[in-house]
């Protein structure tokens, strides 16, 4: 795989929201403890060269929800908090890319290729990587910068979240997505 990273790749910071804070909630369990310092990293290395971001806030319509708006949860993280003209994208279901603009402002500014970090894998992160693939983007999703929670399968059986992470991004890889992380993305952006 060559890529390399120009004006025509924006970011996608995917709900990185303080409701995913609350780790009970979510499932019990949580991999990747640096997915939010490393979305930092790449996005402070997009803000210098100036490439463009979009971060994506879920507005759950589950008023009990921590990322419903109106809750705590609903803000953005600290480390990773849009700033300026960054544009807000609000999302109520899984993909980034229903019910929003997403890919007509994309596709206005002629972004060709899409680096995605943010949670969770299995549900949001894959969501839009798919959609996002489908719709013709060259896409990267970093696998160090999007993590995953606990989940309990249909016969009450405990699948941790190390688990759950890996087999989403098997089934994204090639496919839809070039996995790889965020040391790897970085180094090809100097």
């Amino acid at each position: 795989m060559k890529f390399t990273i120009d004006e025509a790749t924006a970011l996608l910071l995917i709900d990185l929201q303080k409701g995913f804070e609350d780790i009970n909630y979510w499932g019990g369990g949580r991999n990747n403890a640096n997915v939010e310092e490393n979305a930092s990293k790449i996005l402070n290395v997009w803000r210098e060269k100036g490439l463009p971001v979009f971060h994506i806030q879920h507005c759950s319509t589950t008023p009990n929800s921590p990322l419903a708006p109106g809750n705590v949860g609903n803000e953005f993280l600290e480390i990773t908090q849009p700033i300026k003209d960054e544009p807000i994208i609000k999302k109520k279901v899984n993909s980034a890319f229903i019910g929003t603009d997403l890919r007509q402002q994309l596709d206005d500014m002629r972004v060709e290729k899409l680096v995605i970090v943010g949670l969770t894998t299995d549900h949001c992160i894959s969501t839009t990587t798919r959609m996002a693939g489908n719709f013709g983007y060259q896409t990267y999703l970093i696998e160090d910068a999007t993590a995953t929670f606990d989940k309990v399968g249909v016969n009450g059986e405990k699948f941790s979240a190390q688990l759950i992470h890996d087999t989403a991004l098997a089934s994204l890889h090639g496919e839809f997505a070039w996995v790889i992380k965020t040391k790897e993305l970085i180094d090809r952006m100097f």
